[in-house]
């Protein structure tokens, strides 16, 4: 019975060694590292400066994030993965793009809602008849106090 345990555990070590080798990333040069994490940070927002993204803002905390990304692509992430776990870490806000989901349908139709709602009230000012503003005839003492008036304020030349 003893020497069965030995024998389990002995293949149980085997295999664990053999696992961690299958699992390690080749080796990914530090241009192409550059290169992916530039691409990743542009599509990522700085959560500092809220119009910038990560690769153009000098906020310290996008420093940081920039440096986050770096690290996940060396330890063999695909950009996606980076984005997917950038996105877990700081919520959807992160994207530059917004995805198209339920909670960010009003940032996707709000602008073409707004246009039509726009051009709605546009064709309906125009069509409107116009309204013409009828002058109210002065009364003759009214007109006589009028030309009065007019005659006291213009200048005699």
């Amino acid at each position: 019975m003893k020497r069965i345990y030995t024998i389990v555990l002995v293949a149980f070590c085997l295999f664990s060694g053999l696992n961690t080798f299958a699992q390690t990333t080749p080796h990914i040069s530090e241009a192409e590292v550059e290169q992916r994490a530039r691409s990743v940070g542009k599509s990522l927002r700085c959560v500092v400066c809220q119009n910038q993204s990560i690769d153009d803002s000098n906020a310290p905390l996008a420093a940081d994030m920039r440096l986050l990304v770096r690290e996940r692509i060396r330890a063999g992430d695909r950009n996606e993965d980076v984005l997917i776990y950038m996105r877990d870490r700081y919520g959807d806000f992160v994207l530059l793009k917004p995805p198209f989901q339920p909670n960010t349908y009003i940032l996707w139709f709000a602008p073409m809602g707004l246009l039509v709602l726009f051009l709605l009230w546009y064709i309906v000012q125009t069509r409107r008849p116009k309204q013409s503003v009828k002058i109210a005839q002065l009364s003759d003492d009214e007109q006589k106090r009028y030309d009065a008036l007019i005659t006291k304020i213009e200048p005699k030349s």
